[in-house]
């Protein structure tokens, strides 16, 4: 379905635009023509209506509770595209800055991640500079497409920190090409237009964020300016900033769909798949539903393997991550209760059982979850149990 949707909309621009270079109008032209006409605006409004399909879809709940946190999703999404495409969408003059964070959330965000992103081009080189500081794990990725296309987010090169020559002081220099560089280097292709930077925390309280820059290089200091805003600029970027919402919300409805089929359990997702949705290459992921009743609790038991960091988190049903900022909706290797043989034991429920290591469901009875390993030697199956809440509390119970 979201193949279809972004397709006919791919095709209906395509033959717009055949149907105006039959007329002499260059691209240009017909941009100008658009915003002019107010079309650009019509079918940027005109996409977000039809991204409430998603609300739909076959399987979605369509109780009052979960409908309004899917009408904050679309605004969300719609919000992060306007940021994208249209506020940083120059690859000249690139911006690093927050696309999902705490409240614009999608595709089951990390709570323990800073994410960052800016718009870049293959035909151009850029430098990322600063200092490495204290958190845990710092990556950055190239990506061709976005995900209100239907080829997905492909990479299209990869480094972490771990790799990179960093000096004495935090300091570093990181080159992002299409044309191979000595030293710090990060590949990208012809297709690449994204950047995306995860920092990846085990104690936010303690650790400080990276510091980072990016410039383009390769050219003078007027040519790195951004130019006056042209017609092509804010037609293309409005008609990216809605199929972005289009295309996001119906990949993920259908994703929760699926993942409705094995609820309360947690199997591995499928590594290409995640990919090829943007995830990052060093983690493995297992994505499901969960639905729990006022007087349950959902069990789940894990050995966690040698890894450089592992986290599992609770999502309402349109894969956002529950509010972290009031709840305690996720933990990690570095937050969570370990048993004496390093095994973890959590427990999902709406009230406080008196044990460690319990999730809050933050008014919420069912949803999405996530378990991922960064960078693990093994992948061990998590194990879940659907109990009754009065067992936690019974001695000798569960």
């Amino acid at each position: 379905m979201r193949r279809l949707v972004i397709g006919l909309l791919g095709l209906f621009r395509r033959l717009s635009l055949a149907a105006h270079r039959l007329r002499g109008r260059t691209p240009a032209d017909t941009a100008a023509q658009r915003v002019v006409s107010g079309r650009t605006w019509d079918e940027f409004c005109d996409t977000l209506k039809a991204a409430g399909a998603a609300l739909t879809f076959p399987g979605t709940p369509r109780d009052p509770f979960n409908q309004a946190e899917g009408y904050r999703y679309l605004s969300r999404l719609t919000r992060a595209g306007l940021m994208a495409f249209v506020e940083h969408a120059d690859p000249r003059a690139p911006v690093l800055h927050r696309v999902a964070h705490e409240t614009v959330k999608l595709g089951s965000d990390n709570p323990d991640n800073y994410y960052q992103t800016a718009a870049i081009h293959g035909d151009f080189e850029y430098r990322i500079s600063g200092r490495r500081n204290t958190v845990t794990y710092l990556g950055f990725g190239t990506q061709a497409g976005h995900y209100g296309q239907s080829g997905g987010l492909p990479p299209t090169g990869y480094v972490e920190a771990s790799g990179l020559e960093i000096g004495e002081d935090g300091t570093f220099e990181l080159i992002v090409s299409s044309r191979r560089h000595e030293g710090n280097w990060l590949p990208m292709t012809a297709e690449s237009r994204t950047l995306i930077v995860r920092q990846t925390f085990l104690d936010r309280e303690t650790e400080v964020p990276a510091e980072l820059h990016i410039e383009r290089i390769g050219c003078t200091d007027d040519e790195k300016q951004p130019g006056p805003l042209t017609p092509e600029e804010i037609d293309e970027g409005l008609k990216s900033a809605g199929t972005l919402v289009a295309g996001a919300a119906m990949l993920f409805a259908n994703w929760a769909r699926g993942f409705r089929k094995h609820s309360n359990t947690l199997p591995m997702f499928d590594p290409d798949v995640s990919l090829q949705a943007g995830g990052d290459p060093n983690i493995v992921y297992y994505h499901s539903h969960w639905s729990v009743a006022e007087d349950e609790a959902l069990l789940i038991e894990a050995m966690p393997p040698e890894c450089e960091h592992w986290n599992f988190q609770l999502n309402n049903y349109w894969m956002e991550s529950l509010d972290y900022r009031y709840h305690t909706i996720h933990t990690n290797k570095h937050l969570a209760h370990h048993e004496e043989d390093g095994s973890v034991r959590l427990v999902v429920a709406h009230e406080d059982p008196g044990l460690p290591n319990w999730l809050e469901t933050a008014g919420h009875t069912s949803g999405t979850m996530c378990f991922r390993w960064i960078r693990a030697a093994e992948h061990p199956q998590p194990r879940t149990r659907l109990v009754k809440l009065s067992e936690l509390r019974t001695p000798g119970g569960s």
